[in-house]
């Protein structure tokens, strides 16, 4: 049951950092509504070219196409941003750093 207990005090950078994963899926969030307002403002004409008519549902599909990716992007690069200017605020504190060795005697209980 021996123990070897080590202490140094080190500095550390303590900053704040946006979580990429929520802005880029507030992104995709936003990109689902924004393709919603595409279908509901869109108008369902016969098409000259082809002479078919696109449901409603088609043409969110088409939309989300576009929106989920532009806006994963977006929510990205907005993330990116403020990561960029949180950087200014960093700060570097003095912490105690404590190392424990043990030879395992006390994991067998």
């Amino acid at each position: 049951m021996t123990t070897a207990d080590s202490h140094e005090t080190v500095e550390a950078t303590v900053r704040r950092v946006p979580r990429f994963g929520v802005f880029m899926g507030l992104g995709v969030v936003l990109g689902i509504i924004a393709a919603g307002i595409i279908t509901l403002t869109g108008s369902y004409e016969e098409s000259a070219a082809l002479g078919v008519v696109y449901p409603p549902g088609q043409v969110f599909g088409f939309a989300l196409l576009w929106t989920v990716p532009i806006g994963l992007a977006l929510g990205g690069v907005v993330a990116l941003i403020l990561e960029r200017t949180a950087r200014r605020h960093d700060r570097v504190v003095r912490v105690d750093h404590e190392t424990v060795v043990s030879d395992g005697a006390d994991d067998a209980a």
